[in-house]
């Protein structure tokens, strides 16, 4: 049976985006790119000085042939760019001059090709902070309708695991949202549902994790999972969703039978919301480092078209990965 990232990589390669990539400077995004180019994944731009572009693909012996490279401090469209972004930002305070400047900025001008559908989204972070990669983002495309705020998941996909969708499973926040109040934790569950139907195209079943299940326990952390859950419910009864759990009632089903008679994913569950940051990021790293889980990721949801922030210590192979499955990404978003 094929791999959770060899079918991404199918379903890019189906109907091919074009993804644009602005830290050419770095030696990853062009082996990255020769990669994608290959294997037929998607379209590439790189944004940056071309001579300095080539010059590192021919060091790293990386074919470039089929990848478009802009400048976007000479592009022909700077001005425009500036144009629209100063008109955006200028209650902010931003001037005409300001704006110039910052479109020069490739992940700023990066993300103005994706608001204006030059490309149908972007991967950056390898050299950049997420900040940096996600302040252009929420300035120029904001949130997607219908989305209160930006969050970030790991798809883990476990071998030999009888749990979850045949040991695959969405972790969220587990990069992003320091400690979400309930009404933040209830749209990051309903936006983790989406993501994992879209992602996985199996039907998500969502834990609301907790260290209590039920009322075992009661404390205010406790109630911002269960205030969380009735939330999310109420927004969307659609979704198979159940909280507060603890991890063992979310997965085995025995023990969800015990602690959670009745729950309608207890047991089954594939999606995990962490109550905060902390548990989340501690989780996967656990997961991916004991179980010897793949782990994809961070990867942001709730942004109108899709940007994606990458880990400072990756490697090509895994820009490789995270454009596929931003191409995914807005193949959904195209429908």
């Amino acid at each position: 049976m094929k791999g959770f990232l060899d079918r991404i990589k199918e379903r890019a390669k189906a109907c091919k985006k074009t993804i644009v990539l602005p830290e050419g400077f770095d030696v990853r995004t062009i082996k990255a790119a020769d990669m994608i180019i290959k294997e037929g994944i998607a379209d590439i731009i790189i944004l940056g000085k071309k001579e300095e572009i080539e010059k590192l693909a021919n060091q790293e012996g990386a074919d470039l042939s089929g990848v478009k490279i802009i400048n976007p401090e000479n592009a022909e469209n700077l001005q425009e760019f500036a144009n629209d972004f100063y008109e955006m930002r200028k209650s902010k305070g931003v001037t005409p001059e300001k704006a110039l400047e910052t479109m020069k900025n490739p992940l700023y001008y990066g993300v103005m090709m994706v608001k204006k559908d030059l490309a149908d989204g972007m991967v950056a972070g390898a050299a950049h902070s997420t900040a940096d990669v996600l302040r252009p983002s929420l300035q120029i495309l904001k949130t997607a309708p219908g989305t209160k705020l930006v969050s970030a998941f790991f798809i883990m996909v476990v071998p030999d695991c009888q749990y979850g969708e045949n040991g695959i499973f969405l972790f969220a926040d587990s990069g992003l949202n320091e400690n979400p109040d309930a009404d933040a934790l209830s749209e990051i569950a309903i936006s983790s549902a989406d993501t994992f139907a879209a992602l996985v195209e199996k039907e998500p079943k969502v834990a609301m994790l907790s260290y209590s299940t039920y009322g075992s326990a009661k404390s205010t952390l406790v109630d911002k999972v269960v205030e969380a859950t009735r939330l999310a419910k109420e927004k969307r009864p659609d979704i198979k969703l159940d909280g507060e759990l603890q991890v063992d009632a979310a997965i085995v089903p025995s023990v969800g039978a015990s602690k959670a008679p009745g729950s309608p994913i207890a047991g089954q569950a594939n999606v995990f919301i962490f109550p905060d940051l902390n548990s989340g990021n501690i989780a996967y790293k656990l997961v991916e480092r004991l179980a010897k889980a793949e782990a994809y990721g961070p990867i942001t949801q709730g942004i109108a078209k899709p940007v994606n922030d990458l880990s400072r210590g990756c490697k090509a192979e895994d820009i490789v990965g995270v454009v596929a499955i931003t191409a995914v990404q807005a193949q959904n978003q195209k429908k």
